[in-house]
């Protein structure tokens, strides 16, 4: 990743610049060459068969993954990006409550003795009415459907005030009702809100008519293009469509 200089660029034009990106896992190579420009405030999802790299392009991204060649330019060291995993990486054996699984989203500023202030707390608080979630805040998180839980995760991305939310499959085993609640969540805090929006999909058409743009990954290789460039008849992209 870039320095401050860097980040400090990418914060004057794309929220992501990708040039001549290399990244692979022990001697395989998995991205080649990529370049790639994400304007700020974009809703994208990266598209594109099974092990095709968009996780990896995803966590090079955040800054997860070292780069085997080029440079990744983002404003994350300013304003780190808000990482959401899938609701099923939590051990739901764990006992917490939703609103404090949302607050926990404080702890890198805060530290694990560090107390929230009452503006934290009031944050905290209309995220939860702004995603549905006041009258389940008291519940614990193994209570929630699948698509409450992935709403609690992406609350606890944004109490730290990112601007940039990354995403592995956010509607990965959830039902048709909940994945559309929840892409439909992603795309309004684009559209309305502003943040730039990145995430792994499979299923295209919930995200289709919802923007004009995709990032393509495939062949060790990623770009941003329009819908209509995309060739919904290849055996790749229907199986996922």
């Amino acid at each position: 990743m870039t320095g401050t200089a860097g980040a400090a660029k990418a914060v004057a034009g794309p929220v992501v610049l990708c040039r001549g990106v290399c990244v692979g896992y022990d001697q395989d190579l998995v991205l080649d060459d990529v370049d790639l420009e994400i304007p700020r405030g974009a809703f994208v999802p990266f598209v594109g068969p099974n092990g095709a790299g968009k996780t990896t392009l995803l966590r090079a991204i955040l800054g997860l993954l070292p780069l085997r060649a080029g440079t990744i330019e983002t404003p994350f060291e300013t304003v780190p990006a808000g990482f959401v995993p899938q609701h099923q990486s939590i051990d739901l054996l764990f006992p917490v409550i939703t609103r404090d699984i949302v607050m926990m989203g404080l702890y890198p500023r805060l530290g694990w003795w560090g107390r929230p202030s009452p503006a934290d707390r009031e944050h905290v608080d209309r995220l939860l009415v702004r995603f549905n979630l006041s009258a389940h805040s008291m519940k614990a998180f193994h209570e929630l459907s699948g698509g409450m839980r992935q709403k609690v995760l992406i609350a606890r991305a944004l109490v730290t005030g990112a601007d940039v939310l990354v995403m592995d499959e956010p509607t990965a085993s959830l039902d048709a009702d909940s994945e559309r609640e929840v892409i439909h969540l992603l795309h309004e805090l684009a559209t309305r809100d502003g943040k730039t929006v990145l995430f792994a999909q499979h299923g295209l058409d919930l995200v289709r008519h919802l923007t004009d743009d995709v990032c393509r990954v495939n062949h060790g290789k990623a770009r941003m293009m329009p819908w209509r460039d995309l060739h919904l008849d290849e055996p790749e992209v229907r199986a996922h469509a």
